[in-house]
């Protein structure tokens, strides 16, 4: 058996194409949708990633709103930025790009973040709309995971899932999103303190790996036909390496490439929540 790839880059591409008219018709009433963008200090990932970020909103015609800030920015100059994108109609929908440095409260500012102009869906508000099934933003990697299993036909509804991380990014929040009646999955998350990782992997229809540790998931701890997605990063080596032994597509039946898999989704779905938040300002205006 060899996998079928989940493939995360096209998958975006066709997320794309269907919000381009959603794009042209908010233009035809006026509005441009707005992603903007904070980021601290010189980070070359986090700058990397801010500008792949605005490179796709650009394809479609969303708007690029960037805050490239000092290492040393104080708490209270930070938290000023914060305010004024709040405030400003041109940005329907922004991100802090994490993790910021060590001496700002996060925290503090993901509680700034006005609800309505989350668009990673990870602001305290957020959550707690996600929690009680409210209408909201959605945590864009669980999000795109989603929709990468979805576009792919990979039956979720009864599917018995496997996370492995408890980070709020995709391990907790993934499982929400996947115990949501529209979905019906019954999701398992593990980290270092289960017991037999392998076999609540090993039964498992669905596996999404994302502990950061290199191919800590195995061929031998997979169920045969089962869908892998790969969310992990780590540098072995200085080369990216994500949580997935490549071995494991000898025996899953569907399998998420790490590069080219979860991160484009993640990014398709960021966009997403841009469009949506336009739409919904321009719904109550």
């Amino acid at each position: 058996m060899t996998a079928t790839v989940l493939d995360g880059k096209a998958t975006k591409n066709a997320i794309f194409e269907e919000l381009k008219p959603r794009v042209a018709a908010l233009a035809a009433r006026g509005v441009t949708p707005g992603l903007g963008t904070v980021l601290v200090g010189d980070d070359p990932g986090s700058h990397s990633y801010v500008r792949m970020k605005h490179a796709d909103s650009a394809r479609i015609g969303v708007n690029s709103i960037r805050r490239d800030l000092p290492a040393d920015i104080s708490q209270d100059k930070l938290e000023a930025v914060i305010d004024e994108l709040n405030a400003d109609p041109a940005c329907h929908g922004y991100i802090v790009q994490l993790p910021l440095p060590k001496h700002l409260d996060a925290g503090r500012i993901l509680e700034r973040i006005a609800p309505e102009k989350d668009a990673d869906g990870l602001a305290p508000v957020s959550l707690g709309r996600l929690v009680l099934n409210e209408p909201g933003p959605l945590p864009c990697t669980p999000y795109g995971i989603l929709e990468l299993l979805k576009r792919h036909d990979v039956p979720i509804k009864g599917a018995n899932v496997t996370v492995v991380g408890r980070g709020v990014t995709v391990g907790r929040t993934m499982g929400l999103l996947l115990t949501r009646r529209s979905e019906n999955a019954t999701v398992t998350l593990c980290h270092t303190g289960t017991r037999d990782l392998a076999a609540e992997v090993k039964r498992a229809d669905i596996v999404i790996a994302a502990a950061g540790v290199p191919h800590l998931i195995g061929p031998d701890m997979v169920k045969p036909g089962a869908a892998v997605l790969d969310v992990g990063v780590s540098h072995v080596e200085g080369k990216l390496t994500g949580d997935v032994d490549p071995a494991v597509a000898e025996v899953a039946g569907w399998l998420s490439p790490n590069p080219g898999g979860v991160g484009p989704m993640t990014r398709a779905m960021l966009v997403t929540n841009v469009v949506e938040a336009a739409e919904r300002a321009l719904a109550t205006a």
